[in-house]
């Protein structure tokens, strides 16, 4: 008894810790995220374990060797024909991402500063494109763009050319156009976000101490809305690159990019692990390219300060 008793004040503590430490704000918030996260793992890495797995076998036929190798890297790398696909695929959506930033960005700034009361109505009309199907988009592009199409007619009708033209679609230009025309919404979006955080009065002050429109939209409201920028060029640049829909439907052989090689790779080839790595050294390659924007993006917006 004399044992219980000398022994029970520290159980006592060591319970009482143990409560504390089950109501302690970290041990709660981690016991409210953790399904998430796990769904998340569950969802998302696991996945991406599963291709970079594949990525270091080897296909022999119908079997897959699952001896460690780093062949299909070297092939993915240095065949002309991957290597080339690789680069148009990412000219193609940093091209996409620069002019949908360009386009997106004044009618943000409108909707922002001069929309009033009626910015709702018009987040709500940049929206209606979505109200269709992406591939009626794309479609839609194809024959605007197309032999007979409504860009030729038009042409034609206005006398400035004589003859319908090829050189409208199945070529990289035709890519851009279209994935431009697709993600402007996910651009506009992040933008107009950034512009409604920048304080009026910051712009107001630069006008009275002698800033014109101009001046003033540099020097204050251009800065202050870089995050919205990064936001939108990120958001356009990243699934573009694995976009395989549209260079197939108004690419033809020379708007072919890196995803359709990819989905040829697991699908007519069935050749899991070549595809693999290509899904790899694309993603790393674009992991490398956003982190390099937000850097080069982040130093010019701290050397304009």
């Amino acid at each position: 008894m004399t044992v219980a008793a000398e022994g029970s004040p520290p159980l006592r503590m060591t319970r009482a810790r143990r409560n504390a430490l089950l109501r302690s704000e970290p041990v709660q918030g981690f016991a409210l995220i953790s399904p998430t996260f796990l769904y998340a793992l569950i969802l998302l890495v696991l996945p991406i374990m599963v291709v970079i797995a594949h990525s270091f076998w080897t296909q022999h036929y119908l079997t897959i060797d699952r001896t460690f190798t780093l062949e299909n890297y070297r092939v993915a790398l240095t065949e002309p024909i991957y290597r080339d696909l690789l680069w148009r695929s990412l000219y193609i959506s940093l091209t996409v991402s620069l002019f949908t930033v360009v386009l997106a960005y004044p009618i943000a700034y409108f909707i922002s500063f001069h929309g009033g009361r009626h910015k709702s109505l018009w987040l709500f009309l940049i929206t209606i494109p979505f109200w269709t199907s992406y591939l009626l988009r794309v479609m839609s592009w194809k024959v605007i763009l197309g032999y007979n199409g409504v860009l030729n007619s038009g042409l034609m009708g206005l006398g400035i050319i004589d003859e319908p033209s090829t050189a409208l679609l199945y070529n990289s230009s035709a890519v851009i156009i279209t994935l431009t025309h697709a993600w402007a919404a996910f651009a506009i979006l992040p933008i107009f976000v950034s512009l409604e955080k920048v304080d009026r009065t910051l712009v107001e002050a630069a006008t009275d101490l002698g800033d014109g429109p101009l001046r003033s939209f540099l020097r204050v409201t251009l800065p202050l809305s870089a995050p919205g920028i990064i936001s939108a060029a990120l958001i356009v640049m990243i699934p573009t690159v694995g976009d395989y829909v549209t260079p197939k439907l108004v690419g033809g052989k020379d708007g072919v990019m890196i995803a359709n090689a990819i989905q040829a790779q697991f699908g007519k080839a069935a050749n899991w692990p070549l595809g693999a790595a290509l899904s790899v050294t694309t993603m790393l390659i674009v992991s490398l390219m956003a982190g390099a924007t937000v850097l080069i993006i982040r130093t010019l917006q701290r050397m304009a300060r």
